[in-house]
């Protein structure tokens, strides 16, 4: 029973909090005038936009090699590639399960430790986080006036309330000084060692990318990677008429915001994506925010952009298994070879 729970709330939430949210959109919108906007898109575009996605994921298996190869993990690169694309469809059915996934399949199929495969992915996400926290800081700095000027005083004073919160550096404290204890007070619970070990090897594949060789080429991968992001999204607005003039800077606020929204717990940005580009482009005059009805404009380019992207993780999902099959079957008969 308490599985099932937990089940429910692990995939069940995250389908609800999506389905809510393109509820809300739906019920909020002209949805004719939106599928109108949507056919009047020049389709050459996303042509650009998937060959640009695709090598995202490309450079994302390139970074994470890097990684597991600082821990003695050497998976060759189609296997990884095929992790990284059957991940994204794995998140669009199971938010976040995809990660967890991955690092199970290379590490069955390497025959390593699983934790320390774990570990090397938290130190590919934390990586991300870091990156999307340098992208937010750029996009408040050349967007200021913008981002200001949409924002009404109560939200920007609602802000810096929670930023200067002494309550929220309290907490954060406090969980620092409890992983510090876990990891030095001395101990012979068994339960307190299991978790100590667990955070030892995964702390072991996050210090990989201390020691790792290649450092340089893991900065090069994650600007190529955070750079397709970018740009699929830069490339798309020339699919509309009303988003092709915005040029590089209200893209880089989209983004942002887009990058935010994917961080809410729902399969594949389902409705959270939505509702960030829809408000990133009431920034720039395409819509308003607080009016009764969403923009159909906006609502369009979100609903069709993302539509787009669903579409292509499911095709390289499919992709992704058949390879994985294939070569599960080739490595079984060169074992069954060798004896």
């Amino acid at each position: 029973m308490n599985k099932i729970l937990q089940g429910l709330l692990k995939y069940g939430v995250p389908l609800l909090i999506g389905g809510g949210l393109i509820w809300f959109l739906m019920m909020n919108v002209d949805v004719a005038e939106m599928g109108r906007v949507m056919k009047t898109a020049n389709f050459w575009w996303f042509g650009i936009v998937i060959v640009i996605s695709t090598f995202s994921h490309i450079f994302r298996a390139m970074r994470w090699q890097l990684q597991l190869r600082a821990i003695g993990v050497n998976a060759p690169l189609s296997a990884l590639v095929n992790s990284i694309f059957g991940t994204y469809a794995v998140n669009l059915v199971f938010p976040r399960a995809g990660e967890v996934w991955r690092c199970g399949y290379i590490a069955n199929r390497e025959k390593a430790s699983f934790t320390q495969v774990l570990g090397s992915m938290v130190a590919d996400r934390l990586s991300d986080t870091f990156t999307v926290l340098a992208i937010t800081l750029l996009a408040l700095v050349l967007a200021k006036d913008a981002i200001y000027q949409c924002l009404g005083d109560s939200m920007q004073q609602a802000v810096m309330g929670l930023v200067t919160n002494p309550w929220l550096w309290a907490g954060g404290a406090v969980a620092v000084a409890m992983v510090a204890a876990l990891l030095t007070v001395k101990t012979e619970n068994k339960l307190v060692l299991k978790v100590r070990g667990m955070v030892l090897n995964l702390w072991n594949g996050f210090a990989a990318i201390g020691k790792m060789e290649g450092k340089w080429m893991f900065l090069f991968y994650t600007v190529c990677i955070w750079g397709c992001y970018y740009f699929q999204l830069y490339f798309a607005t020339f699919a509309f008429d009303f988003t092709e003039h915005l040029g590089l800077v209200p893209v880089l606020v989209l983004f942002t915001l887009s990058s935010i929204g994917m961080g809410v717990p729902t399969n594949g940005g389902l409705g959270a994506w939505h509702m960030a580009i829809i408000i990133g482009l009431s920034i720039y005059g395409v819509g308003t925010i607080g009016s009764q009805q969403l923009d159909p404009n906006a609502s369009g380019f979100a609903m069709l952009v993302w539509g787009i992207q669903t579409v292509l993780l499911i095709v390289l999902g499919i992709y992704a298994f058949v390879m994985m099959e294939v070569d599960r079957r080739r490595l079984a008969k060169q074992a069954s070879q060798a004896k």
